[in-house]
Formats: structure tokens, sequence, C-alpha cells
């Protein structure tokens, strides 16, 4: 048994793979259009032109697999409540990364020092998914 986070981009999911895989190293596994369904009867109706929109991706980010699709419809998305956390290898590594999951987005907590990891930060990407990037351990 896994759980794995399942993003709505709400038609924007080509733009958030590019950038997840810039910004930290996303690997694309595979992505099914819409329009590639075996299924044509589909059970819930797509904006015009939606056919070559991401109806299913899935991408590894380190080893966990992130899945991400456009949805149904073009509404904002809103992912309050969710925070999607990443543990690098290195301090420069996460630095890297949280500069640049922050770029276009919010900083909430900016990188530094805690008493549970020698550097951490909370942040928002341009698609407002929330990130927490740190590494483990406390610093000796």
């Amino acid at each position: 048994m896994r759980v794995e986070p399942y993003l709505m981009f709400g038609g924007r999911a080509d733009e958030a793979i590019a950038f997840y895989q810039q910004a930290i190293g996303a690997k694309v596994a595979m992505v099914l259009r819409f329009d590639e369904s075996p299924d044509k009867d589909h059970p819930m109706p797509l904006p015009p032109n939606w056919g070559q929109k991401a109806m299913h991706c899935g991408m590894t980010v380190g080893d966990p697999l992130v899945m991400l699709s456009d949805g149904m419809s073009k509404e904002a998305v809103n992912y309050s409540g969710v925070t999607l956390s990443i543990t690098a290898d290195t301090e420069a590594q996460a630095k890297k990364m949280f500069d640049a999951l922050a770029k276009g987005g919010n900083v909430f907590m900016p990188m530094g020092k805690t008493f549970w990891s020698p550097c951490f930060g909370m942040c928002s990407d341009q698609f407002g998914v929330s990130w927490m990037v740190g590494i483990d351990g406390p610093q000796a």
C-alpha cells in the first residue's frame, strides 16, 4: 500500500511538468492525453480543445511518484491544507531546489537552521503548491 500525491493544474499541467523537471529534477514516467483514452464516452464533459491536455501523468521526484493532471476544467486550483515535503541530500541541493520552487511563488519561511534541521524552508510555487524543503538531522 502507498499514498501518492495527485495534483490538478486546471489546464496548466504541461507548464507544471516542465517547471518541476527544471526546479527539482522531476523525471516524467508517463503522460496520457485525454484524446489517447480508449474511453471516448468520457463521463465528465471537457472544455473545447482539451484533447491534448494531460489526463494522467506520473513523474518521480527522487524515489516517490507524484501524479498530476490538467483536471477536467480550467477553474483555478486551490491546494489549501496540503504541503509536499522534499528532503534533499545536501544543504546546497536543498537551497537550489527551494530557490527554484519559490521563484514566482511565495516564501513562508526562508531557508535557515531550525532545531530539527540545519537547513529548512517553506514556500509555495508559481502554481500555488506548498513545499517544505530541507535536509535531515540537527546540525552538530
